[in-house]
């Protein structure tokens, strides 16, 4: 293949020491775009949960206290709330209805610590009245496991072995993972706008609380709006390279 076929696929051949040749794939621009936008949404999300963790809530509540209060208003009597290790390792287990807070939120009396706590439980309420999307993220979750562990194994087989079949599902697979990434956002947004309004109809944090709660969880959902991002610059760089192979064919 010359120089000119390789740019037309994407690839650009340099001229080095020697007659020396390298070849770059300049699909990895894709890949880094989406990484640099996964670190400027991580980076903010530490950094606002780090401001307004040292902001105390009047109520003067703590993370678990607030997600007991909040669950309690609810009607959710059969959820358990633990402590688990880390920062922002907080999460809710439809399975066991077991409700998780890391060290960071537990006994923390913050406003970011009582908003993270109200945004899980904010999970629970959607099990409990059998949230549409949350179902349908449940029963998509085998499938996005097996399609984020094979698809990049397969994809790479299929194009070192030239097979398009391969490189088709490959593709496939991978979009499972996007998908079940996409029907995430409502999720984690609806989560936590049950979380606000509770916390505002309990009165659990004043006006100016409520304002900051916003801001900490609005930051984590961008989190996983460019975590879709970039697993969709990823599918799109998996369909170009599947396409480059055709054209060699």
């Amino acid at each position: 293949m010359n120089i000119l076929a390789s740019a037309s696929n994407g690839f650009y051949g340099y001229g080095g020491f020697g007659g020396y040749r390298y070849m770059f794939d300049w699909t990895y621009l894709l890949v880094i775009a989406g990484l640099v936008l996964s670190m400027i949404a991580s980076a903010n999300v530490k950094g606002t949960f780090s401001k307004y963790s040292r902001v105390r809530s009047m109520s003067g509540l703590t993370g678990a206290m607030a997600a007991q209060k909040v669950l309690q208003s609810a009607g959710i009597y059969d959820v358990r709330i633990e402590r688990v290790s880390g920062e922002l390792t907080d999460h809710y287990d439809p399975r066991s209805k077991v409700l998780r807070l890391s060290d960071s939120t537990y006994g923390s009396n913050s406003v970011a610590a009582v908003c993270v706590a109200a945004h899980e439980c904010g999970h629970a309420i959607q099990h409990q009245v059998g949230y549409g999307p949350l179902v349908l993220r449940s029963t998509l979750v085998p499938a996005a496991n097996f399609g984020s562990t094979l698809s990049w194994p397969i994809f790479l087989a299929g194009l070192v072995l030239s097979i398009r079949p391969l490189l088709t599902v490959g593709i496939i697979l991978f979009s499972l993972a996007v998908i079940f990434q996409l029907v995430t956002l409502p999720v984690e947004f609806n989560a936590s706008s049950r979380a606000l309004r509770v916390l505002e109809d309990t009165h659990m944090l004043g006006d100016s609380e409520l304002s900051a709660g916003k801001k900490v969880l609005g930051a984590a959902a961008m989190t996983y709006v460019a975590s879709l991002a970039a697993s969709i610059l990823q599918l799109l760089r998996l369909i170009i390279l599947a396409g480059g192979r055709r054209r060699d064919d």
